[in-house]
């Protein structure tokens, strides 16, 4: 079995200024810089013969390339946060993407992603955090913008869980035209 995810990949320009940002919240675990990208769709566990239909579904993807902008900080979780992330600005050509990648899926069998589709890059996973601790940190980095950058790509990424996070390998990249 293997643990798949899509997700669009930050240049270095994006990836490294959310690394800086990334200090002063009690209970983060702030994910490194090869951890950070836009997930268009977590899959989950799936066996050898499913990961080579995935991939097969995905390539047969054709999107142009679109500008992305990071923009603003948030959390996850209300009264119990979970995780800090840096948000999207609205973007239509990033949501068609996503659609085309989650129908492709389906039509596969895998089960209809439920939550509605928030894009935006994780940057801590948050256990015990005290909930004023957040707010202010999303207060400090209220005005936090990336610029646009081009998606020329989207990856088809596994995961594998270690003592120290998850590690995530690159399984193929599907050029956007």
């Amino acid at each position: 079995m293997i643990r798949l995810f899509v997700a669009i990949d930050l240049p270095d320009e994006v990836a490294e200024p959310l690394v800086r940002m990334q200090a002063g919240v009690p209970g983060a675990r702030w994910q490194t810089r090869e951890q950070l990208h836009l997930t268009l769709r977590f899959i989950g566990e799936v066996d050898g013969r499913d990961a080579a239909s995935v991939d097969d579904m995905l390539a047969s993807i054709a999107d142009p390339r679109f500008g992305v902008e990071l923009k603003g900080v948030g959390e996850f979780g209300g009264r119990n946060p979970r995780a800090l992330w840096a948000g999207v600005a609205p973007n239509e050509a990033l949501k068609h993407l996503q659609r085309k990648v989650e129908t492709a899926l389906q039509r596969l069998g895998l089960p209809a992603e439920e939550r509605k589709y928030t894009p935006h890059v994780t940057l801590a996973r948050l256990r015990g955090t005290p909930q004023g601790a957040v707010i202010d940190y999303i207060t400090d980095h209220a005005l936090y913008a990336s610029g646009p950058f081009e998606a020329r790509t989207f990856t088809l990424f596994s995961s594998h869980l270690s003592q120290n996070g998850s590690i995530y390998t690159p399984e193929r990249v599907y050029p956007l035209r």
